[in-house]
């Protein structure tokens, strides 16, 4: 691998976590970051639930072999933007499996409308599981942000909590010199990774989004999967009293 080069190959490969839970890393993304424009890897999650249906996470961008190897675990039935700044590619996942339910976070209705994305979402993401997968997923809305709500997830068999945008964690060997002024900057560099300044000044009512983190502690996760840099597969939860200790 480039050491310079932000991805995590092999890219559209499915990487196990754990029994029934998997990750694909996919390819570059440019989003808004500090006033400008940075590349992201991405990283969807996939899980399989009890009636074997499949629940993909901020789906990457489409690719055949991945459709490929995904079909072979079993149907797709549930495509989930956990925040409104990961949904770009539901709607050509949603082309592929058109049984499959696509779930909103909330706002990326409007996000998606504002940005002329057209994407047929079925139903929205609450505060609770939603039936269809309350037996292997936890979730909660993280609150507290004037801007922006991500719902996190727990795969609860492999206590491993799905994260989007609420911590990033870039590894500097990886980065360009500009990403890594940008990513040290926004606080986002490994092994400090956490959730970036700019989304760090939208949390108006701190003490929201404390009972929140308290929660999500209280599922005593394992592992952290995150959608952009290095994930955290052990000591999860000194893990995140570090990322989030400018909630205090």
């Amino acid at each position: 691998m480039n050491a310079a080069s932000p991805l995590y190959e092999p890219l559209n490969t499915l990487k196990p976590v754990a029994s029934g839970l998997w990750i694909v890393d996919g390819p570059i993304v440019r989003m808004a970051a500090l006033g400008g424009s940075a590349p992201f890897p991405t990283r969807m999650t996939v899980a399989r639930l009890a009636d074997g249906g499949l629940w993909c996470h901020s789906p990457i961008a489409p690719d055949a072999a991945l459709f490929a190897a995904i079909d072979t675990l079993g149907p797709v039935l549930h495509l989930v933007s956990p925040n409104k700044l990961h949904y770009t590619h539901i709607a050509a996942w949603k082309r592929r499996y058109p049984g499959a339910v696509a779930w909103a976070s909330p706002g990326v209705r409007e996000r998606a409308a504002s940005q002329r994305i057209e994407v047929a979402f079925d139903a929205d993401l609450g505060d609770v599981p939603e039936p269809a997968w309350a037996a292997e997923l936890d979730q909660l809305r993280f609150r507290g942000s004037r801007v922006i709500e991500e719902v996190v997830f727990l795969h609860r068999a492999s206590s491993t909590l799905i994260l989007a945008d609420l911590i990033e964690n870039f590894e500097a060997a990886k980065l360009g010199p500009a990403m890594r002024w940008i990513a040290r900057l926004g606080g986002v560099l490994d092994p400090d990774g956490k959730t970036p300044l700019d989304m760090r000044f939208t949390f108006r009512d701190r003490a929201v989004a404390r009972v929140c983190l308290q929660r999500v502690m209280a599922w005593q996760p394992r592992r952290v999967i995150l959608a952009h840099g290095r994930c955290y597969p052990e000591h999860a939860e000194a893990e995140l009293r570090r990322a989030f200790r400018w909630l205090e």
